[in-house]
């Protein structure tokens, strides 16, 4: 054969091989894209929010964290919800120092509800307090934190460990609130629209999930179904962490919540959804927002390329032709 024959009968392999390394490439380069400018580092960040032209999102911190943007790309920090810790929860913590851990917030009629829990680390005595402001820009002159008390509280030999509250409001009104870490799994209740408080002292409590090692869960809806997202594996050890997401899908928003192979995730079922890539450890503490007409994940990571530390990741989120979440390309990627 001549050389031009060969080259011409070995072209196609030549092309399929270079667009199956460009198609590899493409993928590392995805997984190692940092689109994200400023002030990113957060851990436990809520669902965000958004509030006269800026996007909100807030997080672990002693008066918990505040982040903005205008465009879900370049971050700056704001003032932290509180000054110092509400009387109350000293009681919860027993005198020991007070942190606020993995809040979340949401919009409802006129006011911005913040969900957040104290407790001690690796204890079951905790609980999940609320936090009201009309607005979320510090500027305005009507921004101010009032702190409505206690939510939901769990002590030694409760069903459930109180802490990660996340919430959803139905499309018929209906507030409803997600939490629990480690114990006997993710717990749901409801909640009074009105106040933001417990529907009642004694309201039903539904068990939506359970394995060894679980928390951060997150509720969101999709074409008929529920969706739990939640979190195995344990976090707040940099890139040695051991997190990741996986989720389940119901018809009703008390479950049960079953993962791509039928398995309840009560009983530890759960399909996979996100996991490490690259130098981004340990994903966790998922949100879904609606921005710039698109669906929008969010959560913190641990990223290697700063020793482990805790940031914000904003991406799409895509769904399959039978219905399951799939993360798309991180904001501000074309």
């Amino acid at each position: 054969m001549k050389p031009d024959g060969m080259l011409r009968s070995c072209l196609p392999v030549i092309l399929a091989v270079t667009a199956g390394w460009i198609c590899l490439l493409t993928a590392a380069f995805a997984a190692e894209t940092d689109p994200l400018r400023g002030q990113i580092f957060i851990h436990d960040p809520s669902t965000i929010v958004q509030d006269h032209g800026r996007y909100y999102v807030f997080g672990t911190h002693q008066g918990i964290a505040v982040l903005s943007s205008t465009n879900l790309v370049d971050w700056r920090r704001e003032p932290s919800v509180f000054d110092r810790p509400p009387a109350w929860t000293w009681k919860v913590t027993t005198g020991y120092f007070v942190d606020f851990w993995a809040p979340d917030v949401i919009h409802v009629k006129d006011q911005f509800y913040v969900y957040y829990a104290v407790s001690s680390w690796g204890k079951q005595t905790s609980a999940i307090g609320l936090a009201r402001s009309p607005t979320l820009d510090p500027a305005a002159t009507n921004h101010a934190w009032t702190d409505a008390g206690m939510v939901i509280q769990s002590t030694n030999g409760s069903l459930y460990n109180t802490i990660d509250p996340s919430v959803m409001q139905d499309r018929d009104g209906r507030l409803w609130l997600a939490f629990g870490s480690f114990w006997n799994g993710i717990y749901l209740t409801e909640l009074d629209a009105r106040t933001g408080l417990r529907a009642g002292t004694n309201s039903p409590v539904f068990h939506l999930a359970w394995n060894d090692s679980i928390e951060a869960s997150c509720l969101t809806r999709h074409r008929g179904y529920y969706y739990l997202f939640i979190n195995w594996g344990k976090c707040c050890q940099g890139t040695n962490s051991t997190y990741e997401v996986r989720v389940g899908r119901s018809r009703n928003i008390t479950g049960p919540y079953l993962d791509k192979a039928g398995v309840d995730l009560a009983d530890g079922g759960g399909s996979v959804f996100l996991g490490n890539e690259g130098r981004f450890i340990g994903p966790g503490h998922i949100g879904v927002v609606q921005a710039f007409g698109k669906t929008w994940i969010s959560y913190h990571t641990y990223d290697a390329h700063y020793n482990g530390r805790s940031r914000l990741y904003v991406r799409q989120l895509k769904w399959t032709l039978r219905g399951w979440p799939v993360a798309g390309k991180a904001v501000g990627v074309r």
